[in-house]
């Protein structure tokens, strides 16, 4: 039997030549996306840091871990918003609801 809901985790990063604007434009884009979509959303933005590797020549990115509860069918969806906006360098998302 289907879910019908699932706890997710998703870590992003924004590429650090963006001005504090533009990067708080993003955070604030993807934490409307998710309370419009899912519930229990937490933003928790950890800032600059070094990169394990470089990513397009970059070796810091702004992090921010993303959390929220939502149908299986949203984190599909937010995966495909982060692949095609302009800004995010990398993204993952988890259910932590998996054994």
């Amino acid at each position: 039997m289907a879910k019908l809901s699932a706890n997710y985790e998703a870590l992003y990063i924004i590429d650090p030549r963006k001005n504090e604007e533009d990067t708080a434009a993003l955070v604030e884009k993807f934490k409307a996306l998710a309370e419009s979509n899912a519930t229990q959303v937490e933003v928790d933005e950890w800032g600059k840091r070094h990169l394990a590797y470089p990513i397009n020549d970059q070796t810091e990115g702004y992090y921010v871990m993303l959390t929220f509860t939502s149908a299986p069918a949203f984190p599909a969806e937010l995966d495909r918003i982060f692949r095609i906006t302009d800004g995010v360098i990398r993204s993952i998302i988890v259910c932590k609801d998996e054994d």
